[in-house]
């Protein structure tokens, strides 16, 4: 089962636009003073215009208008420095809060539960990860800061053609409604489209990432057709979603465009009747039509960039989106009493209503090799996860000591329970920073010593550069079993993608590891039950048989016509 990650609300990420504005208050305050500033110095010139107009109209002398060149000239200069130091402000504040999005991201990716990332396509997370962290960055870093200093710059022009006529000043800003109307329209749209297209982005890159990762399977059961119609799904579900962003802003700034004249056309055929009848100078007309054109020029890099901050949003809306998902759960601060594992009652679905385990009662004793088996389908690994606290179950209790297995910090539960299985992951560092996830402290060597490995000679090997083979994996692996030191070991198809040969060296390390530990291996060889001290046999989600080999093979049960089938020569049927 694969569960798109959630996405957060319009109400959520304006919250946490708000968290990240205060935690750099300062910088927000200085952004807003240095642009005010630059705002009321660009409000000078039209203004001086205005009056030079009216001097010269006034038959007023040479040096008059030259002093009112000089301050124009001089407020052009102010506006054009303050505004420079705005934006390098803005600019700032944008690469630092971008910064803290990604340190943001990165705590709540590592801070997922297991069950949560397992089940989420690998493509979501990696397109939120990727396209969507360096989607909000971009927008912080290079769209964000001119429309702040817009913003700004729009609020004192829109005060000071009012102030310089309230009547010329209000119909001309009045003429930019229009572009209010087209905005709305766009806005309702927007959001949805983007966050579709980042939808469709993300199942584009879990389709390839299936693809390049199951590239051997694709190949040895000829399922390249297959996967070139559901990879081509995806591209055209990519370009469909893609175009209808298009299509908005084919719509959309043609409009803006047009509406630019507006104003200025309205603010001219005003002044000119109000100076006709003497109640405005040419000299006031103009600065009005000089702020009214002032004006496109701030609106115009808002809209221009409203488009990007509309996709950033969206991507921002899907990088928070990770704080929306569902806290694990409680965190107990009990130290279990001994290393007994009880299971209660247990039921556990991964669907709602459809439950995988029902009314599941086991007990594991301390030091005993217990092995589960059954079909494929019957709840094996299920229960391997629930008993190993990367589940949480439905109902009932899954124990060790009488500590909810499941409410263990993170570094106690691993003291306790591992789950060892067939996928191990490497990092692209060292061994020693390999091995020191398990235990930072611990001997490392004589870990590596204990499993066999003896390719280790070097801690300081670049893994990423010279990557392990499975065999390799598997060792190390093993080894951080050994420094996490649990007291039970939980197996579940370990070695079942090894090579025959590499198989029988991991078994040697594996038994080397599980030396004086608890053991609960979930069987597909026979074998393994034959070894154990007891056997539980798994049907539909239910344990139906439980006790030794002997005495199952004795009860003449489900057990003894698997054991029959297997030991007989036929092939045993794959388990989960």
């Amino acid at each position: 089962m694969t569960t798109l990650l959630p996405v957060a609300s319009p109400r959520e990420v304006v919250l946490a636009a708000r968290r990240l504005i205060a935690a750099d208050g300062r910088a927000v305050t200085g952004m807003l003073v240095l642009s005010s500033l630059a705002a009321a110095a660009g409000l000078g010139g039209p203004w001086l215009l205005g009056r030079i107009i009216d001097t010269v109209a006034a038959g007023g002398r040479v040096g008059d208008v030259d002093r009112l060149a000089l301050a124009v000239l001089l407020c052009a200069v102010a506006q054009t420095l303050l505004s420079r130091y705005a934006l390098s402000a803005a600019y700032r504040f944008g690469e630092r809060t971008a910064a803290r999005i990604r340190e943001i991201f990165l705590d709540r990716v590592l801070g997922l539960p297991a069950s949560v990332v397992e089940r989420t396509p690998a493509g979501d997370l990696a397109a939120r990860g990727s396209t969507d962290v360096d989607g909000v960055a971009t927008a912080l870093r290079d769209f964000l800061p001119p429309i702040f200093v817009g913003v700004v710059q729009m609020v004192f022009l829109i005060v000071a053609v009012i102030v310089l006529d309230p009547l010329l000043g209000s119909v001309g800003v009045i003429g930019f409604s229009g572009i209010w109307f087209i905005t709305r329209w766009y806005l309702r749209r927007a959001r949805n489209a983007y966050l579709t297209e980042g939808a469709a982005t993300s199942q584009l890159a879990d389709e390839l990432a299936a693809t390049t990762d199951g590239a051997r399977t694709v190949e040895a059961f000829g399922l390249q057709e297959r996967r070139i119609t559901a990879g081509g799904a995806a591209l055209t579900e990519t370009r469909r979603t893609r175009l209808v962003t298009l299509g908005l802003r084919s719509v959309f700034f043609p409009l803006a465009e047009t509406s630019y004249a507006v104003p200025a056309v309205l603010g001219l055929v005003l002044g000119g009747l109000l100076h006709l009848d003497g109640r405005v100078s040419v000299g006031t007309v103009a600065a009005a039509v000089l702020y009214l054109r002032q004006l496109v020029s701030p609106l115009d890099t808002i809209l221009i960039f409203l488009d990007q901050i509309q996709a950033g949003g969206a991507s921002f809306a899907r990088v928070e989106g990770l704080g929306a998902v569902p806290n694990p759960g409680p965190v107990s601060n009990l130290t279990p009493a001994d290393e007994r594992i009880e299971v209660r009652g247990v039921r556990y679905a991964y669907d709602e209503g459809r439950d995988v385990l029902h009314d599941v009662e086991l007990t594991v004793r301390p030091g005993e090799r217990l092995a589960i088996v059954g079909l494929s389908g019957a709840g094996k690994s299920t229960l391997g996860r629930l008993v190993a606290g990367v589940e949480r179950p439905t109902a009932g209790t899954v124990t060790v000591g009488g500590v909810a297995i499941a409410e263990l910090p993170p570094d106690q539960l691993r003291r306790h329970v591992v789950l060892v299985t067939q996928e191990h992951h490497v990092f692209r560092e060292t061994l020693r920073e390999n091995l020191m996830v398990a235990a930072p402290d611990a001997e490392l060597e004589a870990a590596l010593h204990t499993v066999g490995a003896d390719w280790a000679d070097d801690l300081d090997r670049d893994l990423g550069e010279h990557p392990l083979d499975g065999a390799q994996a598997q060792q190390l692996a093993l080894a951080r079993v050994v420094l996490a030191d649990p007291h039970t070991v939980i197996l579940d198809e370990a070695t079942a993608l090894l090579d025959p040969t590499a198989a029988r060296a991991a078994e040697r390390s594996l038994a080397a590891v599980l030396h004086s530990r608890t053991v609960i291996a979930i069987a597909h060889r026979l074998q393994t039950a034959h070894d154990a001290d007891r056997v539980a046999v798994m049907d539909a989600g239910r344990i139906i048989e439980l006790g030794t080999h002997d005495e199952l093979v004795a009860a003449d049960g489900p057990y003894a016509a698997l054991w029959r089938s297997w030991h007989g020569g036929e092939s045993m049927p794959a388990t989960a």
